[in-house]
């Protein structure tokens, strides 16, 4: 079978420029991301200070934008002074959030020095579960004041002379949440985040602030109200998952009923979107009733794909390392499109997580495999700095509800880049079909030689393992779009366009 779809292009359309930090990345203290993932000083293939050199090359391909640490449900029990001076003097404390022991030889000046050999923008966050806004603001003293304070001395005896300059510090996380240590009511977190904000930007009057979301509109209102004078993003976090897990529910994950599971996972991205929206236009209303000044994005700072490993949090010291299929991979590619194409909305995402806890790569101790999900992140990297163009999509849709509303999901989604640098359209195209090809007739665009850059394989559960690494991986090669301006995408796949212009 065969399917119809179009793609208008028009390069004088324009939503505006992209977002670079919506391809950033997040590392917690959980599981195997960390210790055993990044930094596993025992290992033969880690360098002197501990860091695992594979590792670093795999995330290096990524080229992060912006790199978000320690957590996570981690941060709200985490005291950032157990984790500074020498390494054979910090504490081991027991992590309340995942129960197990942190040894704490992974800490701030660890993670920067991470964040140097990435050439990665640092983001923090504080903590707001048992910590207090004296130890948020000695956080940013620590980070970003010239010697001559109390604990910029402290940060120059520990060996960094020069201020680390952090620029992103967010406001707790998820304490919208029971299982979160330091639970609060919306009304008890936007009075709270007022005053740390207020504490960390005496300190440091250019740092911006991240404040918690729900993905709730009374939640998120409430935080606007109160303390939007304050921030500069409001987060949300999103993992998406397939079928009706009660977990998920109790999260507000967007989540969808279809008539086959594999759509109900590759709707979730088009459902998301609708929220975007919907909170763009409630930060919009809530600047304009209290008169705030400074702009507000949307920080996605935690988002995938998760439902296989899901119960495993229940347990202590969760792994969680979800092995992905390609049809995990087209979902990545579909969020990383909307990303994109709500750039009015949304200035920052972070893919949880870059190192075997929900990875991108996966690790033992001989090497890595690069899961599905590494390759969307790779794909549509070099179209961060382009314009977004306001690409018109008809295609054949499915049906997806998210009680009680209905949606119509396209089968072709799409986002059109333009770099004018470089004088290249990129189109990045999913084909969310499960057994069709899809007929795409791209209109605006003159024939051309094109270079394809592709993920798909035989079965949408195709999957990379340490014995199989490259059964789904991205393949290149070149084609031509025609006088009729046809092309066919394969079912399932996952493709980047780039056509040069005259």
């Amino acid at each position: 079978m065969v399917i119809e779809a179009t793609l208008r292009i028009d390069p004088e359309r324009r939503l505006g420029p992209a977002q670079p930090l919506v391809f950033g990345q997040f590392i917690e203290h959980m599981g195997r991301c960390i210790y055993g993932g990044i930094f596993d000083p025992g290992s033969p293939l880690a360098d002197g200070d501990g860091l695992r050199t594979d590792v670093i090359e795999a995330i290096r391909k990524l080229q992060p934008p912006i790199v978000r640490w320690p957590g996570g449900n981690f941060v709200s029990g985490y005291h950032w002074l157990d984790g500074v001076g020498p390494v054979d003097g910090r504490p081991s404390r027991f992590d309340t959030a995942w129960r197990k022991p942190e040894p704490n030889t992974f800490g701030t000046h660890e993670f920067m020095h991470l964040c140097r050999l990435l050439d990665t923008e640092p983001y923090l966050a504080v903590n707001m579960g048992s910590g207090t806004m004296d130890e948020a603001a000695a956080w940013v003293e620590y980070c970003n004041r010239e010697p001559g304070t109390y604990y910029a001395d402290l940060r120059r005896r520990n060996g960094a002379e020069q201020p680390f300059g952090v620029r992103y510090w967010g406001l707790g996380n998820e304490v919208f949440g029971t299982w979160q240590l330091g639970h609060m009511s919306a009304e008890e977190y936007a009075r709270k985040a007022m005053e740390f904000a207020k504490a960390m930007r005496r300190v440091d009057g250019t740092i911006k602030l991240i404040g918690c979301g729900a993905h709730e509109p009374e939640w998120d209102w409430e935080l606007l109200k109160t303390a939007g004078h304050n921030i500069d993003y409001i987060s949300v976090h999103a993992y998406f998952a397939s079928g009706d897990d009660p977990i998920v529910a109790a999260l507000k994950w967007p989540t969808a009923k279809t008539e086959d599971p594999y759509y109900s996972l590759l709707a979730t991205p088009t459902i998301e979107e609708g929220y975007v929206r919907d909170l763009h236009h409630m930060i919009r209303a809530a600047r304009r009733r209290y008169r705030i000044l400074q702009p507000i994005s949307i920080a996605f700072d935690e988002w995938n794909v998760w439902y296989r490993t899901l119960g495993e949090t229940i347990k202590e010291n969760p792994l969680l390392e979800e092995p992905f299929d390609l049809r995990d991979a087209l979902c990545v590619a579909a969020f990383l499109n909307m990303l994109r194409r709500c750039s009015d909305a949304i200035g920052m995402a972070n893919f949880a997580q870059t190192v075997n806890l929900l990875g991108a790569v996966l690790t033992n101790a001989d090497g890595l495999v690069l899961q599905t999900v590494y390759y969307p992140l790779l794909m549509q990297r070099q179209t961060a700095n382009a314009i977004v163009l306001d690409a018109l999509v008809e295609s054949e849709t499915f049906q997806a509800t998210v009680n009680p509303l209905a949606y119509n999901i396209r089968y072709l989604d799409a986002c059109v880049t333009l770099d004018e640098k470089a004088r290249k359209l990129h189109l990045s195209l999913v084909n969310l079909h499960k057994s069709d090809t899809m007929r795409l007739s791209i209109r605006g665009v003159a024939p051309a030689d094109v270079t394809f850059h592709s993920l798909t394989a035989d079965s949408s559960d195709a999957s990379n393992t340490f014995e199989k690494p490259d059964a789904v991986t991205l393949r290149t090669a070149e084609r031509k779009i025609g006088a009729e301006g046809v092309i066919e995408l394969e079912p399932h796949s996952a493709h980047l366009i780039e056509i040069g212009l005259s």
